[in-house]
């Protein structure tokens, strides 16, 4: 909106922008109301309505807050994979953390048809480990150690026991993966023959 204000008069020409509230940075508070006085392409006062010079437009705001001087105070910075951002990522707390869950220790894979969850890792899982992976912002992680299912239908009550095969024959089963309790976005389709 202040784009728009400064294209549509001529230099010079004073513009009082006056909102509710007005956060400057210096004072401990926002200032009730607030006033930032434009001329041209520059800020040129900020206050109260003490400063609006005479002549000058008034654009009331109303219910709104403005923030002088204040720009790109929002940033991602591991939103984009260059040199310093993997540096970034490699010495975060955050990214050391999920280090630790990409192995079988968080990471959970169920197998299901339909409505019917025929596998789960957890099952009859022995000594889970963590695994390393290098994570890359966008990339998507996959383990080293390849998960294996035999085919067969798991329970905790038949991890000592023989397990019921699972049917085949072209049957449709997807895998969905969840890492400390984040599931995947989508699930991997395939079939038994």
């Amino acid at each position: 909106m202040l784009a728009l204000l400064l294209l549509s008069h001529a230099a010079g020409a004073a513009t009082a922008l006056v909102a509710d509230r007005l956060i400057d940075a210096r004072s401990d508070s926002a200032r009730t109301p607030g006033v930032v006085v434009v001329e041209g392409d520059r800020i040129v006062a900020v206050g109260d309505r003490s400063i609006i010079p005479p002549r000058a437009e008034i654009v009331e705001l109303g219910d709104a807050t403005l923030m002088p001087g204040m720009i790109n105070a929002h940033e991602h910075p591991l939103m984009y994979a260059d040199d310093y951002q993997q540096t970034h990522l490699a010495n975060s707390s955050a990214y050391k953390t999920l280090m630790a869950l990409a192995g079988t220790k968080a990471q959970v894979f169920t197998i299901t048809s339909g409505t019917e969850v025929y596998w789960l890792s957890t099952d009859c899982q022995v000594d889970p480990v963590d695994a390393e992976v290098s994570l890359t912002p966008g990339t998507p992680i996959s383990s080293s150690v390849p998960i294996v299912w035999d085919r067969t239908r798991s329970s905790v009550d038949t991890c000592q026991g023989p397990r019921e095969a699972v049917p085949a024959g072209g049957a449709s089963y997807h895998l969905a993966v969840t890492v400390d309790g984040f599931a995947s976005e989508s699930t991997k389709q395939f079939q038994l023959y």
